[in-house]
């Protein structure tokens, strides 16, 4: 009985000092992103054909844009606040959702920029789905 006590003690004393991880940009796409735009980002998820436009192909980001992944205009379709004023979006603000710890990034012009980490997380894994 007292090993049993003593076990419990040491488990219970190492569960208090696992800190709990944030959550990756991965993991974040799946939970919130993937009914719509697939769990590649090709815009196939199973949300996608019931829609009146079909979700972008996630992909083809940078060859949309010169090659180039446009940090600071991904930042902000995902955050969705600018769409406040357009009728016709499918896309919905996740600004809301990827709220949390703010940190500062250059979005491409130099000028550093706070953003929410959990938003940054999905526009960083976004980045490696990218094609050629």
């Amino acid at each position: 009985m007292k090993r049993a006590v003593w076990y419990l003690g040491i488990i219970v004393a190492l569960a208090g000092c696992v800190e709990s991880q944030p959550p990756t940009g991965k993991m974040l796409f799946a939970e919130n992103c993937t009914a719509c735009h697939g769990a590649g980002g090709r815009g196939d998820g199973w949300i996608a054909a019931g829609l009146t436009r079909k979700p972008a192909d996630l992909t083809r980001i940078s060859q949309r844009n010169g090659g180039d992944y446009p940090l600071a205009q991904v930042l902000s379709a995902i955050d969705g606040f600018h769409r406040k004023t357009y009728d016709d979006s499918v896309m919905p603000e996740f600004g809301y959702l990827f709220q949390g710890p703010m940190t500062q990034v250059d979005t491409g012009d130099g000028t550093m920029t706070p953003v929410p980490e959990p938003l940054l997380a999905v526009a960083e894994y976004l980045e490696t789905l990218q094609v050629p």
